[in-house]
């Protein structure tokens, strides 16, 4: 397993960065390889899932999460879509979740599983994660065949229009205010 722990305070003494390294995951992530809460200031990595992955992907995971840290830590670094779009989760299945005062309220659109999986990967904020974590990664390993495979595993078959975002965050919004 890689140091988690020396690439992560290299990432967090560069950026500006005063948060907490975990690896014991929040409940209901136990299935992601990481995540960043914000209301706490912490990074989980689910030492769990990743500690058989090879070390480009170890290294892949961490970026993308510590890439997301710095999204909400360090907004103005960022587009405004990027910035609207770190406060929406839409998942393969259609639940759509929304930060509002460091609490996720949660809701359901219809839609098929499909679609929910091209938006889910195609999320303003989630590109920027992963491209940066591939150009991190790629700048530390080379450009390996596999790390190109699992960025490009992790973007939408077709783009998915910016417009459509904000379609979707207005209807997750009024969703959210029929509760």
């Amino acid at each position: 397993m890689i140091d988690f722990e020396m690439y992560f305070c290299i990432y967090c003494s560069e950026n500006g960065l005063d948060i907490k390294l975990s690896f014991d995951m929040p409940e209901g992530y136990e299935t992601a390889y990481g995540t960043f809460d914000q209301a706490v200031d912490t990074l989980y990595i689910n030492a769990k899932l990743i500690q058989s992955l090879s070390d480009h992907e170890q290294l892949f995971y961490l970026y993308h999460e510590l890439r997301h840290a710095s999204q909400h830590l360090h907004p103005v670094q960022f587009s405004e879509l990027i910035n609207i779009s770190k406060n929406y989760v839409i998942m393969f299945n259609g639940v759509c979740c929304k930060l509002v005062n460091n609490n996720w309220k949660k809701c359901k659109l219809e839609g098929s599983t499909e679609h929910f999986s091209e938006i889910y990967l195609g999320q303003p904020y989630e590109i920027d994660a992963n491209k940066f974590a591939y150009e991190q990664v790629k700048g530390l390993l080379g450009d390996l065949r596999e790390l190109r495979e699992l960025y490009l595993f992790w973007l939408p078959k077709q783009p998915v229009d910016d417009a459509v975002y904000m379609d979707l965050y207005h209807m997750i919004d009024r969703s959210l205010h029929m509760l």
